[in-house]
């Protein structure tokens, strides 16, 4: 975890969940494993005596509470249940990010909290592959695909100069929320997702 995504993610906690330190709230990190054992992970600042800290990652190793079987159907995780999902530096290694919002979408709780951090220039860095990068504009509309809600989003476009280097990676942030929808929009939401995972899971194509 580079230095700038770290300040990022705990600029989040600050603006959005530090008056909420006293309620029971569910955590979920969307690729959680700590594989440089460097700056750490998110886990410090989203851990108290009233929150719960869940990691989730593809396999197993540090700080992953959670192995999610299939990258792209998360059965391990019950819908709306999570009060946050966090999610840096995981997004551009992801091959079908847009079925990865629909899961997140899924497990949120009305008015549910979601911050991702994820680069929009840097080189290659495969782990095990490296897609893509994000722009403000692709992120909104990836917020509005899912049924979410943009509180903020933003790109760090000056390249500051961090003793690791990060800066290089001028990291996007999406910060939404999942709306209150009616009981006909939340259904259209639940068939619309259940759609995505299906064309992935049952139509993929073996070249």
């Amino acid at each position: 975890m580079h230095i700038s995504s770290y300040q990022k993610m705990y600029k989040f906690m600050s603006d959005y969940l530090i008056n909420r330190m006293n309620e029971e709230l569910k955590v979920v990190d969307i690729g959680s494993q700590d594989v440089q054992n460097y700056y750490g992970t998110y886990k410090p600042m989203m851990v108290n005596t009233k929150w719960e800290y869940i990691g989730c990652d593809m396999v197993a190793g540090k700080n992953v509470d959670v192995v999610l079987e299939d990258v792209y159907d998360w059965k391990e995780l019950e819908s709306n249940f999570a009060d946050v999902v966090i999610s840096g530096q995981a997004f551009e290694h992801i091959e079908y990010f847009w079925v990865t919002i629909m899961e997140i979408s899924r497990i949120l709780k009305e008015d549910g909290l979601c911050c991702i951090i994820a680069p929009s220039s840097g080189p290659e860095h495969r782990y095990p592959v490296d897609c893509w990068r994000y722009y403000p504009d692709g992120f909104r509309a990836l917020a509005k695909f899912a049924g979410l809600k943009v509180l903020e989003v933003y790109t760090e476009w000056e390249e500051h100069d961090y003793p690791d280097g990060g800066g290089m990676y001028k990291d996007s942030v999406l910060i939404c929320q999942k709306a209150k929808l009616k009981e006909s929009e939340k259904i259209k939401l639940d068939k619309k997702i259940e759609l995505v995972k299906t064309l992935v899971r049952d139509y993929e194509i073996n070249i």
